[in-house]
Formats: structure tokens, C-alpha cells, sequence
């Protein structure tokens, strides 16, 4: 059955949102500001919103989504310190993440069924602690852990550059190369692009 994708860029860091179709099931991938509403404008119902990690720009949304009834699965329970609220309050950016109950915990777990799909689920930390890569027939959604020509940084609270790109060898640049990468910011590309031309792999 062919998966209709559809994407959605919000909030100050430009995060990515990827809104997955299949018949009359619909799920969503991380939630930015703004996220809410677009869904709404499509007049899509959701079932299933995935996390790929909980820093503060992939969440703006979560609490909105599961105010309507969307289902949230994440790595880790929801805290203050995977947002990075605390951390930015210190700096002085007053930032404010609605609080929101993960229904879903999946750090024991390896594969995932929601509304239909199923998703092989691997743990790759080293930009956030509890980031997760959802794989599902020749798709990753990778989070912040692998761009188009780039990996997430390290220098945040629980970073750690040598597991990050130990895990995107071991767990990403092993899939067959036409399979295809989304991103948590900037442009999809594919797993050969990145073995050919990235430069911190």
C-alpha cells in the first residue's frame, strides 16, 4: 500500500514534522509549533504522534495533540530535562513546553505497531539521550541524528559525538543505499548520499 508523506516546517528552529497517509489512517512524526493547526487545516484525524526525541522544538505541539485524543509515543517519559527548558531558562530564553504524558514508553522496546504501520525502532543517541530513528519499509525518520550533509550536535546536555556517529554507522549507513532519509531539519536525502558525501561520517 503506497504511504502518501507530506511535510510541515515550524517553530524558531525550522523543525520538520512528517505527517504520514495510508487509506484513512493518518500519523504524525515529532511536533513543532504550529503542527496542530496544520493538521487541522488538512482536515486530517490523527491517531499516533512518534517522537524522534523530546528537545523542546520537536514538543511545542505534543500537549495539543494529546489534548485531542492522538496517542504519544517517545524513547523516554516526558521531563523538563529532555526539552531542554531548564537549560534555556539558564541562558536567559524564557521557553515554556506545555507538559504532555508520553502513553507509549518505548525504551525496551524494538519494533512498533501503530495505526496500521509497523516501524523497527533503533535507539541512536549522542545528540539527545532518548533519540530513536523509526524505520519502516525503505523510510528513516531519523531525528537530529542524520541531515543531508550533516549529523545533530553533540554539545547539548546527554551529546556525546563519538556514540552519534558510532550509531548512524552501525544502525543508519547499513541499510541499502536508495533508502530514503528524513530529517529533523533541512532537506530528505537518501543513505548512499550520505555514505558518498557526508563529511562527519
Amino acid at each position: 500500500m503506497d504511504i502518501k508523506i507530506n511535510t510541515f516546517t515550524g517553530g524558531m528552529a525550522e523543525t520538520n514534522a512528517y505527517l504520514l497517509q495510508r487509506d484513512d489512517k493518518a500519523i504524525l512524526i515529532d511536533a513543532p509549533l504550529g503542527v496542530c493547526d496544520w493538521v487541522a487545516s488538512l482536515g486530517v484525524s490523527l491517531t499516533d504522534l512518534l517522537l524522534t526525541h523530546q528537545h523542546y522544538d520537536h514538543v511545542e505541539d505534543a500537549a495539543a495533540l494529546s489534548a485531542q485524543g492522538v496517542r504519544l509515543h517517545a524513547y523516554s517519559a516526558y521531563s523538563r530535562e529532555l526539552t531542554l527548558e531548564l537549560l534555556l531558562k539558564q541562558s536567559g530564553i524564557p521557553l515554556k513546553i506545555e507538559p504532555y504524558e508520553v502513553d507509549n514508553v518505548l525504551d525496551n522496546n524494538s519494533e512498533l505497531e501503530a495505526a496500521g504501520w509497523h516501524f523497527r525502532l533503533e535507539h541512536v543517541p549522542g545528540h539527545a539521550t532518548d533519540s530513536l530513528v523509526f524505520l519502516t519499509d525503505d523510510l528513516v525518520f531519523a531525528g537530529d541524528t542524520l541531515f543531508a550533509g550533516g549529523v545533530g550536535r553533540a554539545d547539548l546536555p546527554g551529546g556525546d559525538m563519538d556514540l552519534l556517529t558510532r550509531g548512524i554507522q552501525e544502525k543508519i549507513l547499513n541499510l541499502p543505499p536508495e533508502s530514503r532519509v528524513f530529517p529533523g531539519h533541512g532537506p530528505e536525502t537518501t543513505v548512499g548520499r550520505e555514505i558518498e558525501s557526508n563529511p562527519f561520517l
